[in-house]
């Protein structure tokens, strides 16, 4: 112990004496690991640390699934459900619930738009949470009018309700009915949403109320209903192989039972941390990838740091040698001082790392899975003191063992320090010149591919015109609007909008593009019989008639709606190019007959209007059925969109006035452009993107200053001999190409080496590119090109220098 502490003592004695160097060092190191850490403290909140529930792994999420049909998961109906919980032995709990509830809380006069589920009494008992205060549901209240409890948040329990400790007993008003408070959740916890289900579409906001799921016999008998979800408990002996193959014996003879319904014909099994991580586990693993090739290029450049140190040393080493140090001795005192530079890097890289989460949480999507929970934990410092450790051994063992081989003889001498180093020191520092250089390349040449790709993505058509359009939500209280009074205020409130200054046109629609939420539903061709095993489908909008000239979708034939489709006209439609295309190829859809699931009536095709991108810009855009808002009153929930002269959020204020004027107690949520839509839609390509790109500049910056300190202590090693070669008459060119040779040439071949490297693994982002192939040869071509002008301007700049040595100056030095 003493010893270490001597060891401890003397290098920092050492490194104080070189602030330069032990000051770059630092900043490399924390660049390097102050990114890893950063990404750690995502990857463990997200993909390593449990689900906040009890015995987590046992937890699945269950879908239909029908291949015949093209479809791997939907949610399950509730009859169903109901046969599932009933006839299946390997689950010992199951819950179901709608994720997409949306409740309007009048507290004090003040309504707010809160998101909330509806479950049944038995999904907390599944997950194994039970409230901070108060009680769960009881199977008695999921009966229709026994159900007016709720439970609610913690954090709602704290920010709107003051952190009452009475509140559990008292009333609240949820969408224009009294409900009691039953109990409080305890704080973090979350679902769905967050830690909760995640479909592969549309995330369902961390809920902040919970109500029974209560419904009639009809809903429960429902078997082509599909809007529910899922969650059971696998039995601590049961195995995945046994769940799947007896649920999906009990979904073959309910299909074969209920023939006419719209079924699944097998079930699927996701264990619901892949429900919940969705499809970032993937970018996120490549991310971490990039951060270590950025660790590792520092490490090159604090190894090439310290053999051009160890040099100046080497009179110290062979002294300490001669007095009885063996080699063993001076490969601990140097790896000790290559762990302080690690720890002290690590310490910065901490700070950093905070810095760095803090800086990308406003970039961070909406629906990043468990974006709440990512923060530097015990668990991340525990992480980052290790990669230090590992760090410092893997930069300081080869420059310790490099300089541990030390020649007394030649050391010991008077001139010692001016002797040139051995051919292999030279080229271990081009071998590492070689690897940081292949490295960046590799970084770079990804980094290439996601922006290449994020480009294009953005220039997509996306079937509509984003510009100067206003959007908001509402969501009308069931109670207080029956289905038939739901027409006449948004028609109320859309004329009042119109009148605002600087409004040209004004529309609603159950679901507008992009913004993660749909409804699909089957249809019938009157005169068609559809095949056999397979009941078509289409996303389905109910919308009020200048919706489409408010988003800028083009009519191509026929009609749009008009305020002549009411409720006692006869039904129409109106359905896209990519409809009429699949299933009118070569007669005219208009005039067409057809009954959709939503409605028992069947109406007629109208009208044909432009294929709208709804569920990504970089997805087909599916067919799809709008349908008259007047005629198909059936959602309560609509999304307001203004198109607008000027700035739509200058509108945006008068627009909410309007709403109150319509109904005081009417909030108003999401208000946003639809360019905002747009950009939200690309919000993971664009995250992943922007820390690809920052880690790709990192590497960038170190090969860059990694290759000028090379050659610079290069120059400084060969003054003497270029100062002998000017005198002898060498040009200042000829100094400047021996030199930059000297420094291209393991530039070069780093650069070969990496093309290779980076050929191999950017095929790891073929499922992260649009329009974009993992070996595009313009995008490896222009990194090589950038990659060879920063090498070169590095190799430039000291090989310039040396061309302005003084051969009288240079002759001198012993």
């Amino acid at each position: 112990m003493q010893t270490l502490w001597q060891d401890l003592r003397f290098g920092a004695r050492m490194l104080m004496r070189k602030p330069g160097f032990t000051l770059v060092a630092i900043i490399t190191l924390a660049l390097g690991i102050g990114a890893n850490t950063a990404i750690f403290s995502v990857v463990n909140a997200v993909l390593l640390r449990p689900l906040p529930f009890q015995n987590p792994e046992q937890l699945f999420t269950l879908w239909e699934r029908n291949p015949k049909q093209g479809y791997e998961q939907n949610p399950p109906a509730a009859g169903n459900y109901l046969d599932w919980q009933a006839q299946n032995r390997v689950f010992a709990q199951m819950a179901i619930y709608d994720p997409f509830r949306k409740f309007n809380l009048t507290h004090e006069d003040l309504p707010e738009r809160i998101a909330g589920a509806a479950v049944s009494a038995s999904l907390f008992a599944v997950l194994g949470v039970g409230p901070a205060q108060g009680r769960v549901f009881l199977p008695e209240e999921e009966q229709p009018g026994s159900d007016q409890v709720a439970l609610v948040s913690y954090g709602l329990w704290r920010r709107r309700f003051a952190g009452d400790p009475n509140l559990v007993g008292k009333t609240i008003t949820l969408d224009g009915r009294n409900r009691t408070v039953i109990g409080v959740m305890p704080e973090g916890f979350q679902f769905p949403g967050g830690s909760g289900t995640q479909l592969r579409i549309y995330t369902p906001p961390p809920a902040e109320l919970w109500v029974p799921l209560a419904m009639d016999a009809n809903a429960w008998r429902a078997r082509s209903s599909h809007s529910l979800s899922v969650i059971a408990r696998l039995r601590p002996e049961g195995a995945i192989e046994q769940a799947e193959t007896e649920m999906n014996a009990i979904q073959q003879r309910l299909a074969q039972q209920y023939s006419s319904d719209y079924l699944g014909s097998h079930v699927k099994l996701v264990p619901l941390r892949a429900q919940v991580v969705g499809t970032a586990r993937p970018a996120l693993l490549i991310l971490w990838g990039a951060v270590a090739l950025v660790l590792l290029i520092a490490c090159v450049n604090v190894a090439n740091l310290s053999l051009s140190r160890a040099t100046t040393r080497k009179r110290e080493l062979a002294i300490r040698s001669a007095l009885g140090a063996g080699r063993l001795r001076v490969i601990r005192q140097l790896l000790t001082e290559s762990l302080l530079l690690a720890l002290a890097g690590g310490a910065c890289g901490v700070f950093l790392a905070s810095w760095g989460i803090e800086a990308l949480t406003p970039i961070i999507p909406n629906d990043f899975p468990r974006r709440e929970e990512i923060a530097v934990d015990l668990w991340t410092l525990g992480f980052t003191l290790l990669v230090a450790t590992l760090t410092g051994l893997i930069f300081g063992l080869v420059p310790a063992l490099q300089s541990s081989k030390t020649d007394l003889t030649s050391s010991l001498k008077e001139g010692g320090r001016s002797e040139s180093e051995g051919g292999g020191r030279n080229r271990m520092r081009s071998l590492l010149v070689v690897t940081e250089t292949a490295l960046a390349l590799v970084l770079l040449v990804g980094a290439g591919l996601l922006i290449q790709s994020l480009l294009r993505l953005q220039r997509v058509n996306p079937g509509f015109h984003p510009e100067r359009v206003l959007t908001m939500e509402l969501s009308l209280p069931r109670s207080r609007y029956p289905r038939e009074q739901r027409p006449a205020f948004f028609r109320s409130l859309i004329e009042r909008i119109h009148t605002i200054p600087g409004v040209s046109s004004v529309g609603a629609s159950t679901h507008i593009p992009l913004a993660g939420d749909n409804m699909n539903f089957a249809f019938f061709i009157e005169g068609r019989q559809s095949p056999e095993g397979r009941l078509p489908g289409a996303d389905c909008r109910a919308v009020t008639p200048d919706y489409f000239n408010a988003l800028g979708i083009p009519l191509v034939k026929g009609r749009a709606f008009s305020d002549r489709d009411g409720p006692e006209a006869p039904q129409v439609f109106v359905i896209n190019e990519t409809m009429a295309r699949r299933h009118f190829p070569n007669e005219d859809p208009v005039g067409k007959r057809m009954k959709v699931g939503f409605s028992d009536k069947t109406g007629e095709i109208v009208g044909i209007v432009g294929a709208v991108k709804h569920w990504g810009l970089d997805a087909e855009a599916k067919e799809e059925i709008y349908t008259s808002y007047d005629q198909t009153p059936f959602w309560a929930s609509m999304t307001l969109v203004a198109r607008t002269t000027g700035d739509p959020l200058s509108v945006a204020g008068a627009a909410q006035n309007e709403v109150r004027a319509v109904d005081k107690d009417q909030p108003v949520t999401r208000v946003r452009t639809m360019e905002a839509v747009v950009a939200g839609s690309v919000a993971q390509p664009r995250f992943r993107t922007l820390l690809l790109g920052s880690f790709a500049v990192i590497a960038l910056l170190l090969a860059a200053v990694g290759i000028y300190g090379v050659i610079s202590y290069a120059v400084m090693q060969r003054t003497q001999e270029i100062g002998i070669r000017i005198a002898l008459g060498a040009q200042p060119r000829d100094v400047l190409r021996l030199v930059v040779r000297q420094g291209m040439a393991p530039a070069l071949v780093g650069l070969g080496v990496g093309l290779i490297g980076a050929f191999a693994l950017t095929r790891l982002l073929k499922d992260l590119l649009f329009i974009v192939r993992p070996t595009d040869p313009a995008t490896f071509a222009l990194v090589a090109l950038l990659l060879a002008s920063v090498a070169l301007l590095a190799c430039y700049l000291p090989a310039r220098r040396a061309t302005k040595v003084d051969p009288m100056v240079a002759l001198r030095r012993e």
